[in-house]
């Protein structure tokens, strides 16, 4: 599945796997080429620019033939929509593409980056705005329903262009035009969700500016007061030694795509600002979705996928969640309804490492679900899943085996006690579990854990009585530690 996306600024392929509740990109290309670079002051696509981005979608067709993909979308949102000269260059592009490409209208754009959201988040809930070179889409979300929705035009080149290059008279513009939605009003204390490429190049900002742990921006959440501030930065631009990090063409629309974010902001008071990486091509993806595979958790969905495609037993990943089901009921922890999905996709999880090097699983395993395409989750979410699995490879307490604890404190700051905690719980369980099953499906059917006054009981059948051993007990007696705890074994 192939998605051409040409933007007031950016034209871009982005091939899928397939259409998926949790879709992964096996192929992804951008070309800065600024269709709406002279769209407010001349009402016509620039030139030079018309000339790269048909360069660009010439490239875009080879590839597409390269790669076998025989289902490419192709769509094309406000500057190509608002231009005098822009069906002349869509009939080029299509030549050029070998496609059809669809002009979106204003409501069109706003829902199909409403319903990238969908895809992207768990049940989410507020305003989603996406903001590109040459217009803003805004649309309320509840659950699944899309509301009130609204395109505006001071998309970030569109409004370097109007301003004349003046940021006070830019912000005028954007509290005009903001002015004329009185439902915004409707946003306040929910979270706004920010896609586009110029709100996330402000995020890449605010994370090296505060030597944030991960490299991952879907989900990277701001308080609205910290969004405000960093805006406020950016327009001064002095205190930003990273910003020569952000690539040029981007970096002169980031002062007025701040601006836009800090007028919003102020305007509309969101409890906090939510950035994602899914948005109007994602959304595409969600139309062709069944009702079926909308309603699936797109994180158990990810993790599901990537158990069947590196773990040594799909069905072991999926055996793990329900045997550590016991060890949350009463009287162990109490677990919260997202505590629960969390830790059947850490069992999901669980075994992805299981061909690296047993001295380095741990690290590994740490790095690649920390940093991984995950939706439907939120940074904690990530590092906590990214702990468990850590630890299910290097043991803790006494089954540490003389490892000590390298987890980067930083990671560590993102979560809570109680994280923490229910991450060293989940990773120890596991591994012990291993140790029994051997990675193998059908087994931990046959033991189950249970509560006992002041004990954690392990029964084994006598079918299974001879994988009893040393190695065993000594990682059961490290879970029943972390649940406050002594391990029995007994044998039925």
């Amino acid at each position: 599945m192939g998605v051409v996306d040409i933007g007031s600024n950016s034209v871009r392929l982005v091939v899928y796997e397939g259409a998926v509740r949790s879709p992964t990109q096996i192929f992804n290309e951008k070309v800065l080429c600024g269709l709406g670079r002279e769209l407010a002051s001349t009402g016509r696509l620039d030139e030079t620019s018309v000339r790269r981005a048909l360069d660009a979608l010439t490239r875009f067709r080879a590839i597409t033939r390269v790669l076998g993909v025989k289902n490419i979308r192709a769509i094309a949102t406000a500057a190509c929509r608002d231009a005098a000269n822009g069906p002349e260059f869509i009939a080029h592009g299509e030549r050029a593409l070998g496609s059809r490409i669809q002009v979106l209208t204003g409501q069109e754009e706003a829902e199909l980056a409403a319903k990238g959201i969908l895809m992207g988040f768990e049940n989410p809930g507020g305003f989603a705005g996406d903001l590109g070179g040459g217009s803003l889409e805004l649309i309320d979300i509840s659950g699944r329903s899309l509301r009130q929705a609204a395109t505006l035009g001071i998309g970030g080149l569109r409004l370097m262009d109007a301003a004349g290059g003046r940021l006070d008279k830019a912000a005028e513009i954007v509290d005009q035009q903001l002015a004329a939605l009185p439902w915004l009003v409707k946003g306040r204390d929910r979270t706004f969700y920010a896609v586009g490429g110029t709100w996330r190049s402000f995020a890449r900002l605010h994370m090296n500016e505060t030597n944030y742990p991960l490299h991952v921006m879907h989900g990277y959440a701001m308080p609205a007061k910290d969004v405000i501030d960093f805006c406020e930065d950016i327009r001064k631009a002095k205190k930003l030694p990273t910003l020569k990090e952000i690539a040029r063409a981007r970096r002169e629309v980031l002062p007025y795509g701040a601006l836009v974010l800090e007028r919003l902001v102020r305007q509309v008071q969101p409890s906090e600002v939510v950035f994602s990486v899914f948005g109007i091509r994602e959304g595409l993806l969600y139309n062709l979705l069944s009702a079926a595979e909308r309603r699936k958790d797109p994180l158990l969905a990810f993790a599901s996928d990537y158990a069947r495609l590196r773990s040594r037993s799909p069905q072991h990943a999926n055996e793990l969640g329900k045997w550590t089901d016991v060890l949350f009921a009463d009287p162990g922890p109490s677990e919260t309804e997202d505590e629960r999905r969390l830790r059947y996709a850490a069992c999901l999880l669980s075994d992805i490492s299981w061909r690296a090097h047993p001295d380095y699983r741990a690290e590994q395993s740490l790095i690649l679900i920390a940093q991984s395409a995950l939706g439907g989750i939120d940074h904690p979410g990530r590092v906590f899943l990214a702990m468990a699995i850590y630890f299910r490879h290097l043991g803790v307490g006494r089954d540490a085996e003389g490892e000590e604890d390298r987890l980067p404190e930083r990671l560590k700051r993102l979560l809570t006690k109680r994280a923490y905690r229910r991450a060293k719980i989940i990773g120890a369980a596991i591994r012990a579990a291993h140790m029994l099953s051997v990675g193998r499906p059908g087994i931990i059917d046959e033991i189950p854990l249970t509560y006992e006054k002041d004990k954690l009981v392990l029964t084994l059948p006598r079918a299974h009585a001879a994988l009893d051993g040393e190695r065993v007990r000594r990682r059961f007696s490290a879970l029943a530690e972390l649940l406050e705890r002594t391990l029995e074994v007994r044998f039925s």
